[in-house]
């Protein structure tokens, strides 16, 4: 999916999602739970583990 869709779909803007996808910036948790469900991953996949 093209991060313009994903802003689409989730409200965000292009530049907004461009910095979440880059590591620029972190979404609130809500906004990660709206991504995993429009990618249809778990929102896990979508975290860096720490250990």
């Amino acid at each position: 999916m093209r991060q313009k869709e994903l802003a689409e779909k989730t409200g965000k803007t292009r530049n907004a999602i461009a910095s979440i996808c880059n590591n620029k910036s972190q979404p609130h948790l809500k906004d990660l739970k709206k991504i995993a469900a429009i990618l249809d991953v778990d929102i896990r996949e979508l975290l860096v583990p720490t250990k």
